[in-house]
């Protein structure tokens, strides 16, 4: 036989047919929740538990998924004074980037004034303040720095794991991986078990992800049933206002960052598709976390960098949500007709900067922090956060969406600051992405 006749080409991999894309999948069932919704609210209001269900599954695994990467991103570097540059380096980055986001949203919330007009009397928002009042009561624990510090450290090893507490999950899980680290060749059995356990993990995920689809027409059948399209047409300022906010800082801020670490942000949202659809869906972040984790590793980030510096981001780089507290605090004080001065707007964002750190791992953290943060100020009603409870859905759809890819830009850069990022495997991954 010859050496050509020997020569055979490797079978070429099979295209995934486009019926079979989780991200063409999850935008059908969030169009068919929409019909739904509008054509039988009844009903649609009833699909509720399939979302919750959903993210419940995803928040099952979280804490111990995060656990896994940090251990296993920290203790398989072996270099901790590599981990302290790289944590230095992301909280640097994490602070600059959400300050500009709460400068952002302030600037064009004045200029664009949403809710101009309306002219809506603190009094008659009373009893329904009471409600937002509640979110303050979750998030009473973060009412200083000290005491959000010290809420950092568990009680005991697993209560941030059933809490579903990330800071804690977090603060655990770099203390324990730094003791493997130390342990030398002593740690490396455990070492073992832990990346086997993250492998089973991935694999529960990626079973849950076949559900997606399911999760993300019931969150939206839902929000539409309950809320309706014509009842948000009053507040459809504050919504066009904070979406173009949005929309700016993707461009403004994101896209030159992006092309100073040299990639491509629309590339990289091609490449995170499915997920930042899915958080469109589902409003959740956590719904995405395991799934980002393992795609930014496959990018070319070193596993120790993602597993340090994501879950640090889930806690502290929160852009879409500085936009959303800086948007909507301007707005609540436009629609009451509250004055608010420049010098108590300065005051607003220097609050803003603390209480935006300490809504980690509280339900419904941005209500509780923009609640925190008006009686704080004493100046702008605390009550007229009900006007907003009814959109807040809608809205946290794009802070959200933010979120994931501010954090996904801010692995990449970190990444690209230390080294750990393989250039060309990046440009690959992300080319092929686009294209497919």
């Amino acid at each position: 036989m010859t050496a050509v006749a020997e020569k055979v080409s490797p079978p070429k991999p099979r295209r995934k047919r486009f019926y079979n894309d989780l991200s063409l999948q999850v935008l059908v069932a969030m169009a068919m929740g929409v019909g739904l919704g509008v054509a039988q609210p009844d009903i649609g209001a009833q699909m509720k538990p399939f979302g919750d269900a959903f993210i419940k599954l995803v928040q099952m695994v979280v804490g111990p998924i995060i656990f896994c990467t940090v251990v296993n991103g920290i203790a398989g570097m072996g270099d901790l004074k590599k981990v302290g540059r790289i944590a230095i380096t992301a909280i640097i980055y994490f602070e600059v980037v959400t300050s500009v986001a709460l400068v952002i949203g302030l600037v064009i919330a004045n200029l664009l004034q949403p809710g101009a007009g309306m002219h809506v009397d603190p009094a008659t928002l009373a009893a329904a303040g009471s409600q937002a009042q509640g979110y303050a009561a979750d998030a009473s624990h973060t009412e200083s720095m000290s005491a959000f510090l010290l809420d950092i450290i568990p009680n005991a090893a697993i209560a941030g794991f059933a809490k579903g507490d990330v800071l804690q999950i977090l603060f655990f899980s770099v203390l324990f991986a730094c003791g493997l680290a130390a342990a030398g060749d002593a740690g490396k059995p455990v070492l073992d078990v832990v990346r086997g356990a993250t492998k089973a993990l991935f694999w529960i995920i990626n079973l849950v992800m076949k559900f997606a689809p399911i999760a993300a027409f019931g969150a939206i059948a839902f929000t539409v049933a309950k809320f309706g399209v014509a009842s948000l047409a009053s507040l459809v300022a504050l919504i066009g206002t904070f979406y173009l906010i949005c929309l700016i800082f993707l461009v403004a801020v994101l896209f030159p960052i992006c092309h100073w670490a040299r990639f491509s942000l629309w590339k990289l949202m091609r490449y995170i598709r499915e997920e930042l659809l899915l958080v469109l869906g589902t409003s959740s972040s956590e719904s995405v976390f395991p799934q980002l984790t393992a795609k930014l590793t496959r990018l070319g980030a070193e596993e120790s960098v993602v597993g340090l510096v994501l879950p640090t981001g889930y806690s502290f780089n929160h852009d879409g949500t500085c936009l959303y507290l800086a948007a909507v605090s301007v707005f609540l004080a436009q629609a009451t007709d509250t004055a608010v001065s420049w010098q108590q707007q300065l005051g607003l964002l220097l609050i803003l900067l603390l209480t935006s750190k300490g809504g980690a791992g509280v339900s419904g953290s941005a209500l509780a922090v923009l609640t925190l943060t008006l009686a704080s100020t004493k100046t702008i009603p605390v009550g007229s956060i009900a006007l907003i409870l009814g959109i807040h859905r809608v809205l946290s759809a794009a802070f959200v969406f933010v979120n994931i890819t501010g954090n996904a830009v801010a692995t990449l850069v970190v990444a690209r600051w230390e080294n750990a990022l393989d250039s060309s495997r990046l440009k690959a991954e992300l080319d092929e992405g686009y294209r497919a």
